[in-house]
């Protein structure tokens, strides 16, 4: 299903904006969720997954005046981002 792409912008960091493109890859993974431990703190416990698939990643305009785009390449693996697990290389309009 193709989607109609939303119009990105960035807020006050203009000189900085940049794009990155739609992109399938593969790349393994951590999915971390919380899961409430019924503590009288009401504290969450860290639940963590480590797999691999094939998934997408939407085109991206934004900002970041204090990494440059290779940093920010080598450092994606890293980044938390959420997948689309029904549709994983399809979802995001790319």
């Amino acid at each position: 299903m193709q989607q109609t792409p939303v119009m990105q912008r960035v807020v006050d960091d203009k000189e900085h904006e940049h794009a990155h493109s739609g992109v399938v890859h593969t790349h393994d993974h951590y999915h971390v969720t919380h899961a409430y431990a019924g503590t009288v703190l009401g504290e969450f416990d860290h639940r963590s997954e480590y797999h691999q698939h094939e998934h997408n990643h939407a085109p991206l305009v934004h900002a970041h005046k204090d990494r440059d785009q290779g940093d920010e390449s080598a450092d994606h693996a890293k980044a938390a981002h959420v997948h689309d697990h029904t549709a994983p290389a399809t979802a995001g309009g790319i």
